[in-house]
Formats: C-alpha cells, sequence, structure tokens
C-alpha cells in the first residue's frame, strides 16, 4: 500500500485528458512516485548536510534533481521563504496556495525615488606589486581570498556531478596559491625547452636574451629557481644541462626588472654545487667540467656583489665553504680548484690575501707528487690547480702596482724568501713569470 494519494493521480491523469486508468496502474505509479520523491528528498539532504546548514532549500531540491539527471523546478530560486495559505474547496479537501504580496499603490507611488546609478568609468590600480598584493579597496580582502581557495573549480567540483558525465578525474589543488595564466605557463615552458635545446645555439640564445630583460616574469621566479635546483640536483653527470642551468641562473641575476632578494638562499646551492661538486659530468678527458666551476665562480662573485648588502652573512658562508673545500685533502682536484677561484670570485685580494695565501704552502704538498708523476692520471688536474693558485695571488699584484719593485742588490735571496712563503713548485711558477712586482706584492703580503 502506498503513502501517495491516488487520486491526486487521477486528478493530474484527467487534467491531461486520460479521463479512466486501473486502480492496478494507479497503484503501481504511486508506489514509483513515492520511491522517486524519497531519492529526490534524500540528495536534498545531502546537499543540506554538506552545506552544514539545518534547513532544507529549495536549491538543494533543484541540485538533487540535476545530480539524478532531471530537469530542475524553475521559479523558486528566492532567499525569502515562500508563506502557503490553506483554503478550503469542500469537507476533507483543504487546497494550499502561494500567498501574494500585497502592494499598497498610493505607499508604491510615494516611496522615494532609488538613487540614480553613477555613470560607468574605468580607473587603474595595482593588482600586484613584486608578487605581493596591495590592500585597497579594489582588491579582494585576505578572507576573501581565503575564501575564495576553499570553493571547488572546474569540471570535476562536485564529483557526483562528474561521475555522471563520465569525467570522474580527481582534481588536486594546486600547491602554490596563485595561478600563472596560460601565457605564463607556455612562456615557462617554451624557455625550460630552448635552454636544454642541443640542436639550436639560436634558440636558446633567445631564450636567454628574453629572461635577461623581460619585465613581467615576477610570477616564474620560483617556478625558474625550483627548475634549475631540480636540473642541477638530477643531472649531476650531464654537463651540458648543468652549464645551461648556470647559463639560466646568471640570465635571472642579470634582469633588472625582477626582484630576486627572497630567493638567493635556493639559488646559492646549485651554483655552489657546480663549483665545489665532487664529480661532474661523464665524460673521461679530466678537464672537461673546469669550464663550469668558472661559470660558477663568475656567477658566485656576482652574486656576493649584488647582494652581499642585503645578506650580511651571504658572504662569509660562502667563504667559509669555498675554503673547506680547498683545505680538505679527501676532495678531488676540482673540488679543490673551485674552491680556489671561488674564494678569489668572492672577495678578491683581501680573501686572497687572507684566506689562499697563507695556506698555498701546506697545500703544495698535496699536488707534488701528481705534478713530477709524468705518469700520473691525476697530473692534469694537479696542473689546473697550480695555476689557478698562481691566478689567485696575482690578486695581489693587482692591488700594489705603482709600488717601487725589488732592485737587484734586494733580490739575492728573494728566491728563498719567496719559497718559505709559498712553497717551491709556486715559487717556481711565480719566478718563471719574471715579474718583481708580484715577487714583491707576495713577500709584503
Amino acid at each position: 500500500m502506498s503513502v501517495w494519494n491516488p487520486d491526486n493521480i487521477r486528478d493530474v491523469a484527467e487534467s491531461i485528458g486520460i479521463s479512466s486508468l486501473n486502480d492496478d496502474v494507479l497503484q503501481a505509479l504511486s508506489s514509483d512516485i513515492e520511491y522517486r520523491l524519497s531519492q529526490v528528498l534524500e540528495e536534498a539532504l545531502k546537499f543540506m548536510r554538506h552545506s552544514r546548514r539545518m534547513t532544507l532549500s529549495t536549491q538543494d531540491v533543484a541540485q538533487a534533481l540535476r545530480l539524478l539527471d532531471i530537469e530542475p523546478l524553475y521559479g523558486y530560486e528566492s532567499t525569502r521563504p515562500l508563506r502557503f495559505g490553506e483554503a478550503s474547496i469542500g469537507p476533507g479537501q483543504p487546497l494550499f496556495y502561494v500567498e501574494d504580496e500585497e502592494v499598497d499603490f498610493e505607499k508604491l507611488i510615494n516611496a522615494p525615488l532609488p538613487k540614480v546609478p553613477r555613470e560607468i568609468s574605468l580607473t587603474a590600480h595595482w593588482l600586484a606589486v613584486e608578487g605581493v598584493q596591495p590592500t585597497i579597496p579594489q582588491n579582494p580582502t585576505p578572507a576573501d581570498s581565503r575564501n575564495q581557495e576553499l570553493v571547488p573549480k572546474g569540471p570535476g567540483a562536485n564529483p557526483n556531478l562528474a561521475a555522471i558525465s563520465g569525467s570522474d578525474n580527481v582534481t588536486v589543488k594546486p600547491l602554490v596559491k596563485h595561478v600563472l595564466s596560460k601565457e605564463l605557463q607556455l612562456y615557462f615552458a617554451n624557455v625550460c625547452n630552448a635552454v636544454l635545446d642541443e640542436n639550436s645555439d639560436e634558440y636558446r640564445a633567445a631564450a636567454l636574451a628574453s629572461l635577461r630583460t623581460d619585465p613581467g616574469l615576477h610570477q616564474l621566479i620560483p617556478y625558474f629557481v625550483n627548475f634549475i635546483a631540480e636540473k642541477v640536483t638530477h643531472s649531476l653527470k650531464d654537463l651540458f644541462v648543468l652549464t645551461q642551468t648556470m647559463h639560466l641562473t646568471s640570465a635571472l641575476l642579470e634582469n633588472k626588472h625582477l626582484y630576486v632578494d627572497p630567493y638567493i638562499g635556493s639559488i646559492v646551492p646549485p651554483v655552489l654545487t657546480c663549483l665545489v661538486g665532487r664529480h661532474l659530468g661523464s665524460s673521461p678527458e679530466p678537464l672537461a667540467h673546469y669550464p663550469l666551476r668558472h661559470i660558477a665562480a663568475a656567477l658566485l662573485g656576482s652574486i656576493c656583489k649584488k647582494f652581499a648588502k642585503s645578506s650580511h652573512t651571504l658572504k662569509p658562508r660562502l667563504a667559509r665553504t669555498c675554503l673547506k673545500h680547498f683545505l680538505d685533502p679527501t676532495k678531488p682536484f676540482g673540488a679543490s680548484y673551485g674552491g680556489i677561484i671561488g674564494l678569489q670570485a668572492i672577495g678578491g685580494t683581501e680573501v686572497v690575501r687572507v684566506l689562499i695565501l697563507p695556506n698555498v704552502k701546506e697545500y703544495e704538498s698535496l699536488i707534488r707528487e701528481p705534478l713530477e708523476d709524468d705518469a700520473s692520471p691525476k697530473k692534469p688536474e694537479a696542473e689546473a690547480v697550480l695555476t689557478a693558485l698562481v691566478g689567485a695571488l696575482q690578486e695581489l699584484e693587482d692591488d700594489t702596482l705603482g709600488t717601487n719593485v725589488l732592485q737587484n742588490g734586494d733580490g739575492g735571496n728573494q728566491r728563498e724568501r719567496l719559497e718559505e712563503k709559498v712553497g717551491p713548485l709556486v715559487a717556481g711558477r711565480i719566478l718563471e713569470m719574471g715579474r718583481p712586482q708580484f715577487v714583491k706584492a707576495i713577500l709584503d703580503a
């Protein structure tokens, strides 16, 4: 026995021209209507509970009908609750209707006119400055932004609707709060592909040139920094990728329109890896990775020169790291070479005088044996380290230009003094250059 009254079904049937219905048909239709209504109400209650409400609204019913692929009702989208009146058309036959609001024409005519709407105008305001949204009336407040983040977006926002439509893919909320435009996404992808393209030098040069001059890349800075760190971490055996990531880093730092101070802490580790890494590249040539270390050293010097004022501990920390790799006897010659040229790039003359010159004689013992053994596979790298030491010491000569040089009578024991200062290998290399000013600068340091 159905709860639904069969007389209602008979009335609807007569209104559309069906004059007679079998009692069995009425009972079947009553049962089906009862099932359909309970199904709609169950779905509507789900929408109500998920909305954290205790009152069922017409919007919940409309969403339930849409979910069940039933054409929703129209004309009941009202924020005010509907008031139903009751009229009796006979014994036991109440009729419910929606009460219409009575309007007094006199009050309506005498009511004050609404304000004249303002003319349409356009004004400009800052949407974001250096990636930070200013708190002005034109921009949404932080509370509005947080509420907007919680609203599901996209065709898969409602999992039930997505399942019905067949696109039941799970949508993952992005980790970042801002969303890149399609143009910036395309630009980022093209630049990354161009920088790592080994076949087209022009394509690669154009991408780096754009990074050096384009003023609208503020939102892409964290993405490029993450890209650089990821490529250096996972491509230590690929010299081409490491070299191009250093060129990419240099292009970002050379862009005068970008504010990269907050990202220096994330940019320095990949540069240090390319400078003092133990094993870079997979080439059998022992000196293949040395040009990469030179690029990283120049980049590190540029970072210190540009950002040392904003970060007072940047230069001491970098100098400490490079000195550690320079003096550690367990490090390969490539790491020591990177430490030497890194110290030279970081502090110039003062760092060479304080950190490199007092340790040259002690370090010379590490490279003497490979240099004296012609069959040693480490001889080319030891020779490069010796050249780097002499090149770093030349900073002292540049600092003493214009002073009096040694006279012939004063230089009788200069070789002994120089060997005592920097060791026989470095002293011999310096004396071979035939530059008295250089010798005097080292002896006076």
